[in-house]
């Protein structure tokens, strides 16, 4: 399965360890600042996106040395270095697209970046965002399969449209059978699978998930 990883400038403490997270069908994307993260990380960026406003005249130097692909933009644009690396990203159309360095700092730049999975679900490709205590991801209609996850056993599943309809929860400490789920309802949060596997379902709407850990 082919993965593009993008790292992100965010709270390098928010970062998990992406030795983790390494394949070898994986490609590695650095985005601004996150560029120097993955180079700290011992891994050389396949590409690197961004104005590089944020980092300094060293740190430009060690990225121009390991030679990634370089995209640089202008500091005043419409689109934020993010949503540029994730256009490329998708026109490689992977299987799964993982982000990391998202969360902390800002609240607009979080509240954003958690809109730009809505582009993954109008494509063939899955996106996740990570960070050490969470994962997040977005959903179309149908019906999906989970794992147990004993470092992230949190599971909430939060409205993203204005309804989402016949939402069923197999597997959970909490199940639910074809319940309508209102924008700014709070029934699904922090749920719980007791078995290995469960599953969850709905016909209408978009839905966010977070598996998290306290």
């Amino acid at each position: 399965m082919r993965k593009i990883n993008i790292v992100a400038g965010g709270p390098k403490d928010l970062i998990p360890d992406l030795t983790d997270y390494m394949a070898d069908d994986t490609i590695w994307v650095g985005v601004d600042k996150g560029t120097v993260t993955l180079l700290n990380a011992g891994i050389i960026p396949d590409e690197a996106f961004g104005d590089f406003d944020s980092i300094t005249e060293h740190e430009r130097r060690q990225i121009e040395k390991a030679s990634p692909a370089l995209h640089v933009y202008q500091a005043e644009k419409d689109q934020t270095d993010l949503d540029l690396a994730l256009d490329w990203a998708l026109d490689k159309q992977p299987d799964m697209i993982q982000i990391f360095g998202i969360t902390g700092g800002r609240a607009d730049h979080f509240l954003g970046n958690i809109q730009l999975l809505y582009r993954g679900v109008k494509t063939t490709s899955k996106m996740k965002l990570i960070d050490k205590q969470n994962d997040i991801q977005m959903f179309s209609p149908g019906e999906y399969s989970l794992l147990i996850d004993q470092n992230k056993r949190y599971i909430s599943f939060i409205p993203f449209t204005e309804e989402v309809d016949e939402l069923t929860l197999i597997g959970f400490k909490y199940p639910l059978n074809k319940c309508h789920i209102t924008l700014g309802s709070t029934l699904c949060i922090s749920n719980e699978l007791i078995h290995s596997r469960g599953t969850f379902s709905f016909t209408k709407g978009i839905l966010i998930m977070v598996r998290s850990t306290d």
